[in-house]
């Protein structure tokens, strides 16, 4: 799978594959073995080798390994921060969305329906 994107087409299994291959080719360019990394991470060896092996595991252990191996950087690549929508910019000024009222009526006074012949 070498240079392989991770695309929406990829099964959950391939793309934690590719992200554990990923991090094995980042922690042997640091020239770091498993333990060294896992150590550093202060992550178990065994869960660095399931990371790499492509099994699933929590977000805060990806983190870890991110920070030892200076891929934090690269996060605001993938998750991009927001950017505030209209209304909440509005809100920010201090302004408040108006709605336009709409009248109440009663069932009974209600004009009949017509087609716009007359």
């Amino acid at each position: 799978m070498t240079n392989m994107k991770i695309a929406n087409t990829l099964t959950d299994e391939a793309i934690l594959s590719e992200i554990g291959e990923r991090i094995a080719k980042h922690r042997l360019e640091a020239q770091l073995t498993q333990a060294a990394l896992a150590k550093e991470a202060g992550i178990a060896k065994r869960t660095l080798e399931r990371v790499e092996a492509g099994a699933t595991a929590q977000l805060s252990t990806i983190i870890r390994i991110f920070r030892v191996l200076n891929l934090l950087p690269k996060l605001d690549e993938v998750l991009p921060e927001s950017y505030p929508g209209p209304i909440e910019i509005m809100t920010r000024k201090g302004k408040v969305r108006k709605r336009a009222s709409s009248q109440k009526r009663k069932p009974g006074d209600q004009e009949p329906w017509t087609w716009g012949d007359d």
